[in-house]
């Protein structure tokens, strides 16, 4: 029987596999890290939301340990050649994307909820600045972060003479108390800046998981039909020979 493992296919294979784990299982490190992104500054954003998502940071910790904690599965198994891993790991692989794709069909539905419940609570946050301590320090930490001013733009928040805008609105220079007002609003900014940071590193990480995933199938039914081909060949061979023993057995009755 040949030996699979010394094909010139199977190395290569098996080295894209494992390269694609650990690819994988580095993606897992960045969602985990992304969550913790999440729960340390998308807090402001959260508290200005009228919707409440407070376990949004929470998820995404989960998910970026359960999915590094699956790159080192497949990693383990591509390594120490372990088919029954492998075929774990394939489980999981595909169980991942199904949620990955349930999650981001989600994420599309209700996008628009997300971005009206959050413009309604930056607007009432503008409206009442002052008012709530909590809320006027998350606002003016948006505004200071992202270098923005108000909802939309700073003109709302200049309805009233007796309404002055915070400083969170000024832009800073050395040696300028106040160099001018930021003159995009904070909404946009937000959600591009949620926009750059998320979905980017989502549409890599599914990206991997579809080539980990057709990486295992041709990894796993290589050998199968490796060995389907061998005893095909051997077949021929048998057949062949056993053609050639016949006709010499009857040349030999004919002389």
């Amino acid at each position: 029987m040949l030996q699979i493992n010394q094909m010139g296919v199977m190395p290569l294979l098996r080295l894209a596999l494992l390269a694609f784990s650990c690819l994988f299982w580095a993606s897992g490190l960045a969602i985990f890290t992304l969550g913790v992104w999440a729960q340390v500054s998308l807090a402001d954003y959260m508290l200005l939301s009228a919707n409440r998502y407070p376990n949004a940071p929470l998820i995404l910790l989960a998910t970026g340990a359960t999915v590094t904690a699956w790159g080192f599965l497949g990693c383990l198994g591509v390594a120490a050649n372990l088919p029954f891993v492998l075929r774990a790991y394939g489980f999981i692989q595909l169980a991942a994307l199904m949620a990955g794709l349930a999650a981001g069909l989600s994420g599309l539905f209700y996008r628009e909820d997300i971005a009206l419940g959050f413009r309604s609570g930056l607007q009432q946050a503008v409206a009442g600045y002052g008012e709530d301590e909590g809320r006027s320090n998350a606002l003016d930490s948006l505004q200071r972060g992202l270098e923005c001013c108000g909802a939309e733009a700073f003109s709302p928040m200049c309805n009233g003479s007796s309404v002055s805008l915070p400083e969170s609105c000024c832009v800073q220079r050395k040696g300028v108390a106040a160099a001018g007002i930021h003159p995009h609003g904070c909404f946009r900014k937000v959600f591009s800046f949620v926009n750059d940071n998320v979905f980017h590193i989502a549409a890599t990480v599914a990206t991997i998981d579809m080539t980990v995933n057709i990486l295992l199938a041709a990894y796993e039914h290589a050998p199968l039909r490796n060995v389907k081909t061998e005893h095909l060949h051997v077949r021929r061979c048998v057949v062949k020979q056993s053609v050639i023993l016949f006709c010499a057995i009857l040349a030999s009755h004919t002389n």
